[in-house]
């Protein structure tokens, strides 16, 4: 009678968590979505900037929180940002030589500083030595480079006088029945009226905004959730003001089925593509060049090329996005590490890009052959071999004979000969020296 009680109450809870995964916010059907989204999915590769005070310090982005710094003391970075050498459209440049299809920017991060010109603080690039609404200016440039532009915009705020100190604060406290205490004088329902506000300003201020980066949200004992931001209504407001958005899902809304477009694995790969009560579901990771994501002057932990192009055609192997991010200086360049691994990128996207854009996980059944990666192209039927460990005179892939009409290689169109094998394969003869591309490509056009 236990087992049979404990199968049932089982039984219960995994019908109420499905049923809890089938809410919905809003009325768009599966197709109407995948519209939404089809410009982001088909492009794949987009850049992330985290850029703001903690520049100045450049030893990390959380270096108010790490070091426990008072607002007081944080005042000197405030007073010293500068970032006279910004020039967005050289950015743009970069980005979209990089093989870059869009960007999103730290329109605020957790520390509270506004790049935008806020009419709702006084903490913000406009009150600085700049004197200048970074945010409208990188939208312009992004834009005449044909980028789409995205806003990430932090939830949480380290300055507001009204946001709750909580485990995650700069004055977060050891004791937990400290936090009644310090809270005092603190009021969230202000708060949020302050970040609707700030939403409201980044979705009508600067034209049409692609995507919104929110984050994020740390549930539990003193921790926030959806009720803090109040993010159903906070959503329902950003969808109102810009229907065509896409929106990342750290909200906490994980019981709606809408509550986010597209999920954000962070510093990691993902093990295969990631699913959702079965079934596939849209996804961008985001990674760093180094470790941390402002500015670090000293930071040693840099992935290389190869590093970053295996990252990139690896998550588009699984069917994801890359957002790839950038830390500018406190004078609003990007560091020579960053242009050297941008310019990297970008020679071999320049003829490797087809491998990318419009691609997704190769179709079941075709297997990988070792050390190499498999991306492919549904509406072209092209598959893309990427070569991480050049073979020698010979490639065999299983499971393709009869399957591909022709082969080459992807960054000078060269044919590479190929024929079937006993074994049901296919097996392409390759040159003994390697091209000279970081990671060569075969192009078989399937049948």
């Amino acid at each position: 009678m236990k087992k049979l009680t404990f199968a049932v109450i089982t039984l219960l809870c995994c019908l109420q968590i499905q049923a809890q995964a089938q809410k919905k916010i809003f009325s768009e059907t599966p197709e109407q979505m995948e519209k939404r989204l089809s410009w982001w999915v088909h492009d794949r590769f987009g850049m992330f900037i985290h850029w703001g005070l903690y520049s100045l310090p450049a030893r990390h982005e959380w270096i108010k929180n790490y070091e426990r710094i008072t607002d007081s003391a944080y005042q000197k970075y405030f007073d010293n940002f500068d970032p006279d050498l910004y020039n967005p459209r050289e950015w743009a440049r970069m980005a979209k030589a990089a093989g870059m299809k869009y960007a999103v920017i730290t329109t605020k991060h957790h520390e509270g500083f506004c790049l935008f010109d806020s009419k709702y603080t006084d903490y913000k690039a406009t009150k600085t030595l700049i004197k200048k609404d970074l945010v409208r200016e990188w939208v312009g440039a992004f834009r005449a480079e044909g980028l789409k532009v995205g806003f990430y915009y932090s939830l949480i705020d380290w300055h507001h006088p009204d946001f709750t100190i909580d485990r995650v604060h700069p004055q977060r406290v050891s004791d937990p029945k400290e936090y009644e205490r310090i809270n005092k004088g603190r009021d969230m329902e202000k708060y949020r009226t302050y970040l609707f506000n700030q939403v409201r300003e980044l979705m009508t201020n600067y034209g049409k905004i692609d995507m919104l980066w929110t984050d994020f949200s740390y549930p539990g004992a003193n921790g926030k959730d959806h009720n803090d931001w109040n993010s159903v209504e906070l959503l329902k407001m950003v969808r109102k003001l810009q229907p065509g958005i896409i929106v990342n899902d750290r909200l906490d809304l994980g019981e709606y089925d809408d509550g986010g477009d597209f999920v954000t694995p962070e510093q990691y790969k993902v093990s295969e593509w990631p699913t959702r009560n079965g079934k596939r579901i849209h996804w961008e990771t985001c990674q760093t060049f180094s470790g941390s994501w402002g500015y670090y002057r000293d930071e040693t932990s840099w992935k290389d090329n190869k590093q970053l192009l295996v990252l990139l055609i690896e998550t588009v192997s699984k069917g994801g996005n890359l957002l790839l991010n950038v830390g500018p200086t406190s004078r609003g360049l990007f560091d020579a590490r960053a242009q050297e691994r941008l310019h990297g990128m970008g020679e071999w996207m320049k003829v490797n890009g087809r491998a990318i854009y419009g691609c997704t996980e190769a179709p079941a059944g075709i297997q990988r052959p070792d050390n190499t990666l498999l991306t492919y192209n549904p509406d072209t039927k092209r598959l893309y071999v990427h070569l991480l460990d050049y073979p020698l005179q010979r490639i065999e892939l299983p499971g393709l004979k009869g399957k591909v009409k022709y082969a080459q290689f992807l960054h000078d169109g060269s044919e590479l000969k190929m024929k079937d094998t006993d074994k049901g394969g296919l097996a392409i003869d390759v040159p003994v020296r390697k091209p000279d591309v970081e990671i060569p490509v075969i192009e078989l056009m399937l049948e």
